[in-house]
């Protein structure tokens, strides 16, 4: 494979990237700022690709465990958050509200709901849920991205389909 520049590198996936931190994070600000995180993280660790998989699998690797990244230290930020106005008087942060320009105004809210409750299931089976359903990965493909065999692919989403189900089943009185 003939080396790439990051220029190259960006052009080519800038949108495959952006769309999955879009699709894992659901927030437009969010996603851009991975995003950048993401394209600086290849830039760094670029020498260390090795051809052991394709440079679209890498890319995705990186992305999802930014994204993972991102949202545990958003986490631990809002667990530790009464703490910092205390100590610090810089800006706090704030949570933008949901806001996804690929869904249409009318089901915003259903969706909304719908994303809340795939943001409950286990990391994993968030992982593959997303890549499967809305990056359409075949079940290899998502293998590679996280790395694991693909039967375990297989088996985490049949459970992210079923705690789905469960959660959207016992959530039918709000509309879901």
């Amino acid at each position: 494979m003939p080396k790439l520049s990051i220029k190259e590198i960006y052009e080519e996936h800038n949108g495959l990237v952006y769309n999955l931190c879009l699709n894992y994070l659901q927030n437009i600000e969010d996603a851009e700022e991975v995003t950048q995180d993401v394209f600086v993280t290849i830039f760094k660790k670029q020498q260390s690709f090795k051809s052991n998989s394709s440079l679209k699998t890498w890319i995705y690797r990186i992305t999802v465990n930014t994204c993972l990244d991102f949202l545990k230290a958003k986490k631990r930020k809002k667990r530790f958050g009464f703490i910092i106005p205390i100590y610090d008087n810089s800006e706090s942060y704030s949570y933008s509200d949901f806001n996804h320009p690929g869904i249409l105004l009318e089901n915003e809210e259903a969706t909304e709901r719908l994303l809340k409750l795939i943001n409950e299931l286990p990391t994993n089976q968030k992982t593959a849920l997303i890549l499967k359903i809305i990056d359409e990965l075949s079940q290899k493909e998502i293998a590679e991205v996280m790395e694991l065999s693909v039967k375990a692919v297989e088996s985490l989403l049949s459970r992210a389909k079923n705690n789905l189900k469960d959660k959207i089943n016992r959530n039918e009185g709000n509309n879901i």
